[in-house]
């Protein structure tokens, strides 16, 4: 028997670029910033998806406000590559730009609309995000034939982040009963939301609990299924879809686009904004999680970006001072002082102490709010 795999993917690629702000905005998000190896964190989503060799599509879904910028990077990866992987970005990476957004369970039904559309056998699908820090990519690659063996099975397929500290930032996931020999595969007890402090530190001390990583794995056809028995309304408002003819093909900046399409227009229109998490993981009786034996980082703050850039910064001169990381596009002098991040860009400064990432989304709100005409 051949091995499992997934013959699809899906990059959810939206965001309004609060959590990295100033260097990240609504025009330009998290996913376009630069890691210190010079891809971006949508590039790197990318190739991770080409590294997982999908005989299928790659769909990349996101905002048509930002389809410039990402086609642009999607495109310059291709002097990068092999002539395989070249062809792989050329033929069959499609980018799709949503009406309007719609969180992630729309996007996601979307797409195996799309894909049964133009091949009406059924799909097993990979879904990303366009903004993790994931590696080693052979690690990633093992744990993604687990997850696909199990999607061909009719699970919804999680993968479960052994928690290294009792986070309040993630979701987490209890683990039940153990599903393979390996001791790698488990079905999902319960979801749980973000916790406070407490919550998470008596999580963590349990041993059975995992942070839920975001990504996802099933087939189209049970995720439709899924769909009509728990979102019946959404199921009907897409069903359209299903006798549509294909959407036109366009190239932005040479990759493959798709926007403006009418069922996803009228779709759109009408169907509600839910995640995934909370219409089918939350409720559904077939999931499973993937122990991942990868290192995991969804990088959500600016405490956590630090940690990828291990040299000072080359425009920063500091004197007397210790413990703080400059990101900045200008010439910056710190003095007299511990502990601090400094973000210049994009015209704008961000002074924060290390520690408070938790507070940016409300200084970003206040900020607007005082600068209605700056953003």
């Amino acid at each position: 028997m051949p091995e499992p795999q997934f013959t699809d993917v899906v990059i959810l690629a939206g965001g309004f670029g609060e959590r990295l702000w100033p260097a990240s905005s609504p025009e330009f998000p998290k996913q376009f910033l630069s890691l210190p190896d010079g891809n971006s964190f949508l590039q790197e989503a990318v190739l991770r998806a080409l590294a997982i060799e999908p005989p299928g599509k790659i769909l990349v879904i996101s905002r048509p406000e930002i389809c410039g910028t990402l086609t642009s990077q999607i495109s310059s990866l291709k002097d990068r590559l092999s002539e395989q992987q070249k062809e792989k970005i050329q033929n069959d990476v499609y980018v799709i730009a949503e009406p309007c957004p719609r969180h992630t369970c729309a996007p996601l039904l979307l797409a195996c609309k799309l894909l049964r559309l133009a091949d009406s056998q059924d799909h097993t699908i990979l879904v990303l995000a366009s903004d993790h820090v994931i590696f080693p990519d052979s690690q990633f690659s093992a744990d993604c034939k687990k997850a696909a063996g199990f999607a061909e099975k009719g699970k919804f397929v999680c993968f479960a982040i052994p928690p290294s500290e009792p986070s309040t930032g993630y979701g987490y996931i209890s683990m039940g009963k153990c599903l393979d020999s390996g001791q790698s595969v488990f079905e999902i007890s319960h979801f749980k939301e973000k916790p406070d402090l407490e919550t998470a530190q008596r999580y963590i001390a349990s041993g059975t609990y995992s942070w839920n990583s975001g990504m996802f794995g099933f087939t189209a056809s049970f995720f439709e299924s899924e769909i009509k028995k728990y979102e019946p309304e959404m199921h009907i408002i897409f069903s359209g879809m299903d006798s549509a003819k294909l959407p036109g093909e366009s190239r932005l900046n040479s990759i493959l686009y798709i926007e403006n399409w009418e069922p996803l227009n009228r779709a759109y229109k009408s169907v509600k904004s839910i995640a995934v998490d909370n219409a089918i993981a939350e409720r559904t009786d077939s999931a499973v999680a993937v122990k991942a034996s990868f290192t995991w980082d969804d990088v959500g703050s600016w405490d956590s970006f630090e940690k990828y850039f291990t040299e000072d910064a080359k425009n920063c001169v500091s004197v007397e001072s210790s413990g703080n990381f400059v990101y900045s596009d200008i010439p910056a002098v710190l003095c007299g002082v511990t502990g601090l991040i400094v973000a210049v860009k994009n015209g704008r400064l961000l002074v924060m102490k290390k520690g408070t990432s938790g507070s940016m989304r409300e200084a970003v709100k206040k900020f607007k709010e005082l600068n209605p005409k700056t953003e």
